[in-house]
């Protein structure tokens, strides 16, 4: 009886670990000397962005259902547009929104910067606020990989900048 009781008590505690939620996306930058291009890759768990997409602009965007809005694309476009930015030798550079697709719970996004001569390359930075807006634990793997440099950062709220330097 008292083990039952015991039990009791301590379950209901181990619920609220089990409800934990690690907020994260992993994005890889490489570069691509065929192309002289940054290929950039973002994983983002879709649950977390579509919910981001609910409390920033308000619509059910359904992401990876038969039923997703027809304008959950353009708010992800948006979205991305304002919140990740490459810096290549302190100067901010534009990413292209290249698409999207879905890999069981993640969203995979593809993003690209043109006509990035390798041989005028001191750094690239990389700053990313994705869903710190609305997750204060939210991290930011930022992988970079250039010919033999490579380098990871994790990005947060407060420490929102990765730089790598050649």
């Amino acid at each position: 009886m008292l083990k039952k009781r015991f039990l009791l008590l301590v379950l209901p505690l181990f619920a609220f670990v089990a409800l934990h939620k690690y907020y994260v996306s992993v994005t890889s930058v490489n570069y691509s000397d065929k192309e002289h291009t940054l290929q950039i890759t973002s994983r983002v768990f879709i649950d977390d962005f579509d919910e981001l997409l609910k409390q920033r602009y308000d619509i059910k965007s359904n992401l990876a259902t038969k039923n997703e809005n027809k304008q959950a694309e353009d708010y992800i476009k948006k979205y991305l547009k304002q919140k990740f930015h490459i810096y290549i030798n302190g100067e901010e550079v534009k990413v292209n929104y290249i698409g999207r697709e879905y890999d069981v719970d993640n969203i995979v996004i593809y993003l690209e910067v043109e006509n990035v001569k390798l041989e005028e390359l001191k750094t690239i930075e990389a700053e990313s606020t994705i869903l710190t807006d609305i997750y204060e634990e939210q991290k930011n793997i930022v992988h970079f990989k250039f010919l033999k440099s490579k380098k990871s950062v994790v990005l947060t709220r407060g420490n929102n900048k990765g730089m790598l330097k050649f």
